[in-house]
């Protein structure tokens, strides 16, 4: 059986290749490496001016966008909500994720966060083509890594079956509004 090596890419669709490499590029360094521009699809055959472009996002990791000038404007899917599709890039640790969120307000991005996810903690913002980004900070100990694998399929099968969020990780919640409890009471409100 031949196993999966990893995530060769990721593509996306963008508004402006130029504008989305100068964007990935400033705010995240990550490098531009490499553009491909047809007139045909290769895979399809079919007339369809297009530029793809390939950024590094490290450790191998690839995102690609498509700037599709003959294709109506670019929308997104209406019937799900705007925080469900999203790109998560991996941040060092939590002081990272402040600094990027620094970094972020000062290009005038709209940043929500950090959100404590009891495992993780996240910053939002939109790119210029309106795709939702999440920067996350690891803060799960190798315990709870444990118990959430541990839970997840038991978490899977009661959904199918229910349709109702399974309480086998309810912890995770617990942990981050106790923690947000602490920051209030810091706060003195």
């Amino acid at each position: 059986m031949t196993k999966l090596q990893g995530i060769h890419h990721v593509a996306y669709r963008c508004k402006d290749a130029k504008e989305t490499v100068e964007f990935y590029r400033d705010l995240f360094g990550m490098e531009y490496t490499t553009a491909f521009a047809e007139d045909y699809v290769p895979s399809t055959g079919e007339y369809d001016p297009y530029m793809h472009v390939f950024l590094d996002a490290g450790n191998g990791n690839v995102l690609a966008f498509f700037e599709l000038p003959q294709q109506p404007e670019m929308g997104r899917d209406l019937n799900t909500p705007k925080w469900v599709q999203h790109i998560a890039f991996k941040v060092g640790d939590e002081g990272d994720l402040l600094a990027m969120k620094e970094k972020a307000e000062a290009r005038g991005l709209d940043v929500v966060g950090p959100t404590d996810h009891g495992i993780f903690k996240s910053i939002y913002f939109f790119d210029p083509s309106g795709h939702r980004l999440e920067l996350a900070a690891d803060t799960g100990t190798a315990e709870e890594m444990a118990e959430l694998r541990r839970v997840a399929p038991l978490m899977l099968e009661e959904w199918s079956r229910t349709k109702k969020a399974p309480q086998h990780a309810a912890w995770l919640h617990e942990k981050a509004r106790a923690a947000h409890a602490a920051a209030r009471a810091r706060l003195g409100e």
